[in-house]
């Protein structure tokens, strides 16, 4: 299959001008797969600088939720521009408490929250930190292997995904004991409950090295993120809960990627019927600006006192614009678009399935979806080489991917996402997926 919108050799022209001019100025930390120069966006579809045609089934890594450069979106940005661009959270406006309005009546807590804007996700898990340490006088923290959290120096002490995240920036903020979370398809524990074995892990620890009287929080991702897009046993976010109301322990949610109709729920947690006590969000909540927020359920919240906790450009009027307009479009429609699409995408890759053996398991809810490629062995040996070789070939196809875990492909396209476009990104798919089992990279 060859993708007639791509017009040039990969990357072409201008792309490779832009790529010159770039490696003498930025940072090279960026961990950049593929040299995709974007020029603008539609929906789904975006253009790079040389007028090459690709899908986006990665969105800004969850992010643009509603698609790119949605009309309502921009109109709300616009629109809000015309009036000021800053004013910073020491004084009001509309936009800032009509947001923080609205995350109210759409929080999972079933009961009054109060909400902390922020710029983005690592702000957030730095705030919830911060809040659970200050309302319980608590110094101990329990995270997840495999989980992301940010990379400043607080969220970054439970972000372990990679190693390479934490590798040079040791010590990092003490206090975080990280526990397996629940993978019944790579089985750590003995037994077929995997979310049970971690619980009473967890138990052990209390009892053993982690007095459960000083944990301030359990964070958790409700469908974990980089580390697999995995999505954990029946129970396990139940018996979460439990165990922190048992021993006086908060419990909080990281849904930055999961939440605002990732799942084809507003928020993951949904699935379960688990409320947390803290949760954070960013991502996806403003449509590419850049946001986040902290939601406590409001006994947590109104204990911050006046200069507690603060930024300056949290509650950006432009960024908080945006997010309303997501948040009306993912409620009315997407929301229900992404559980559609992401049904119907779920059943063509497993499809996919039957016709490649590599394909180990099809995961995840809604539009937030990992296929796991293995090596053709019974161990279920993770095929890294292989991801990797068809990351780059999705991108040589005109589809825009990005793995996860050990060799989780991860999709994770806009929320408007049609099933006509799942199934042209099924083909090119099936044809870079080809091409990787060929050895081809570049």
């Amino acid at each position: 299959m060859t993708n007639p919108h791509i017009k040039t050799a990969l990357p072409g022209p201008n792309a490779r001008a832009m790529l010159a001019r770039d490696v003498s100025v930025a940072s090279p930390s960026y961990p950049r797969d593929y040299p995709f120069v974007m020029s603008h966006g539609r929906g789904t579809e975006v253009w790079d600088v040389d007028g090459n045609r690709f899908l986006d089934f990665v969105a800004g890594i969850a992010v643009c939720s509603t698609g790119h450069a949605h009309p309502r979106v921009v109109g709300a940005i616009k629109a809000a521009a015309d009036k000021f661009l800053h004013v910073s959270s020491d004084y009001w406006h509309e936009n800032m408490t009509r947001l923080t309005e609205r995350l109210a009546e759409v929080a999972p807590m079933g009961e009054p929250v109060m909400s902390f804007l922020c710029q983005s996700g690592t702000e957030s898990v730095e705030g919830a930190i911060k809040l659970a340490r200050y309302v319980t006088g608590r110094p101990r923290f329990i995270g997840f292997l495999g989980a992301f959290h940010g990379r400043t120096m607080g969220s970054l002490s439970f972000t372990s995904s990679k190693y390479t995240q934490q590798k040079g920036f040791a010590p990092t903020m003490p206090g975080v004991t990280h526990v397996p979370y629940p993978n019944p398809y790579r089985p750590l524990f003995a037994g077929a409950d995997q979310g049970k074995a971690v619980l009473d892990y967890i138990r052990m620890l209390f009892e053993r090295n982690v007095p459960a009287a000083e944990v301030a929080a359990i964070m958790v991702e409700p469908l974990q993120g980089e580390g697999g897009y995995l999505w954990p046993p029946e129970g396990f976010l139940a018996g979460l809960r439990a165990l922190c109301d048992e021993h006086g322990i908060l419990l909080i949610f990281d849904e930055v990627q999961s939440g605002v109709g990732r799942t084809g729920k507003m928020w993951a947690c949904e699935h379960s019927g688990v409320k947390p006590d803290i949760m954070t969000s960013a991502k996806g909540l403003g449509s590419g600006m850049p946001i986040g927020a902290i939601i406590a359920r409001k006994s947590l919240m109104e204990q911050w006192k006046r200069g507690a906790h603060g930024n300056t450009f949290g509650g950006n009027p432009l960024s908080c614009a945006a997010a309303i307009a997501t948040l009306d479009l993912v409620q009315s429609e997407y929301a229900a678009n992404a559980a559609r699409a992401g049904e119907h995408f779920m059943g063509r890759l497993r499809e996919m399935m039957r016709d490649y053996p590599c394909i180990g398991e099809v995961r995840g809810r809604g539009l937030m979806i990992g296929m796991e490629l293995i090596e053709n062995d019974a161990e279920r040996t993770p095929a890294r080489a292989l991801c990797d070789r068809l990351v780059t070939r999705g991108y040589h196809n005109g589809l825009l991917l990005l793995a996860c875990g050990v060799s989780t492909l991860r999709f994770m396209p806009p929320l408007s996402t049609t099933t006509a476009e799942i199934d042209e990104a099924i083909g090119l798919l099936r044809t870079a997926l080809d091409e990787a089992l060929q050895g081809k990279s570049a």
